[in-house]
């Protein structure tokens, strides 16, 4: 079966390679991914998928189905397609909506035979404002057995973790004066954000190693004879758990409350992107991913623990249905993710090659848990261990 899997991708292999060099040469940021999301839903279309866009009022998402009339579960893969401001396709994002969308029309090629529904999940603007958390808040993963994406990187590692992670901004409103000629009637909101960080720094010695607290101050004030009236500052706030960076997140307000009570100001806070979960790999899923690399050729030894990059929106996933999110090697040079060398070397073609046998393991995982009776109870039971839900 995963035979005819592989040969489908194989035959459809150059046009993916050409999908993801169109999306490649024309870098667009979340939310504005609209020849992206139009290239991707049209290719789906074509390959028989029901596609719905603009899901939930997001005009570059899409949700793509395929169903096989037969009872079985629902896989799940997704796609990103945003890129980063002025460096472009920096994180691979070209590559891994292909990843995603070349397993989903391999596996559909079977899917007749093992009985399921599978589904393409178009999320706009990870870097940003992840469409996935609107997503898993509406219900829409609730259904699903499991959710599967690789990202590109320099070298395989096996699904990880991830941050979870609050986006807070801070804004001290004060009374402008003049700097020189009357400087007691003003309330400088400048000095608020700045008592902000002071605070803050201190905060950092009493919080646990996984904790991150990070920020700019993204208005200062306009001219320095004028006392600032208003003031902003933006931080991320990030942890290993959604718990602890709830936690974090009160302290860290906390700080900001009493820089506006030691200076006068009055104090907004807000969220200026959504909160980001941890991401809860599902070890049963990802042993099985990573069983199907080794068949495809890729040594056990190449294949590194799971590392935590950062913050993703999936980590939102995680929490309805079984999830992983492996990385995956497309560059042969050790660059990080977000810079001008890996954005070039992921254009080339030894990395669409590598988008081609990612494309191929994750159909390969999919296709193990449709067969396999046995692999699927293990991962519900795994789901429904780690957060107390039966999942699908």
């Amino acid at each position: 079966m995963k035979s005819t899997i592989f040969e489908t991708i194989d035959r459809h292999a150059e046009r993916f390679k050409a999908i993801s060099r169109f999306i490649g040469a024309n870098p667009e940021l979340g939310h504005e991914e609209f020849l992206a999301a139009a290239r991707l839903t049209d290719e789906l279309a074509e390959h028989g998928f029901t596609v719905e866009r603009g899901i939930l009022g997001i005009e570059t998402s899409f949700i793509a189905t395929y169903d096989s009339g037969k009872p079985g579960p629902v896989v799940a893969f997704l796609a990103e397609y945003d890129a980063l401001p002025e460096l472009g396709h920096a994180c691979g994002h070209h590559l891994i909506c292909m990843m995603s969308i070349g397993a989903a029309v391999g596996l559909k090629s079977v899917i007749g035979q093992t009985g399921g529904s599978l589904r393409v999940y178009g999320t706009p603007a990870e870097e940003t404002k992840g469409a996935k958390v609107p997503m898993a808040e509406a219900g829409l993963f609730d259904d699903v057995d499991i959710a599967l994406m690789a990202h590109p990187f320099y070298r395989y590692e096996r699904s990880g973790s991830s941050l979870a992670m609050d986006a807070l901004q801070f804004e001290f409103f004060g009374r402008a004066a003049h700097a020189a000629a009357n400087p007691e009637e003003g309330v400088n909101a400048l000095d608020a954000v700045l008592q902000l960080f002071n605070g803050l720094n201190a905060l950092r010695q009493q919080l646990q190693p996984d904790a991150r607290v990070h920020g700019i101050i993204n208005s200062g004030g306009q001219a320095p004879n004028i006392i600032p009236d208003y003031a902003s500052a933006q931080f991320y706030v990030r942890s290993a758990s959604r718990a602890y960076t709830d936690l974090v997140a009160r302290k860290v307000k906390a700080c900001a409350e009493g820089a506006a009570l030691q200076t006068g100001c009055t104090l907004q806070i807000s969220n200026y992107e959504y909160s980001y979960d941890e991401l809860r790999t599902n070890e049963t899923l990802s042993a099985a991913f990573t069983r199907n690399l080794e068949a495809l050729g890729i040594p056990a030894a190449d294949i590194a623990d799971g590392n935590d990059h950062g913050s993703l929106d999936l980590g939102n996933v995680s929490t309805r249905c079984a999830t992983i999110h492996p990385f995956v090697r497309t560059v042969g040079e050790r660059h990080s993710l977000h810079t001008r060398e890996f954005r070039d070397l992921a254009q080339q073609e030894p990395a669409l090659d590598n988008m081609i046998l990612t494309a191929k393991a994750l159909a390969g995982t999919a296709c193990d848990v449709l067969c396999d009776p046995g692999l699927l109870a293990a991962v519900r039971a795994e789901f429904a261990a780690m957060t107390g839900q039966s999942g699908s």
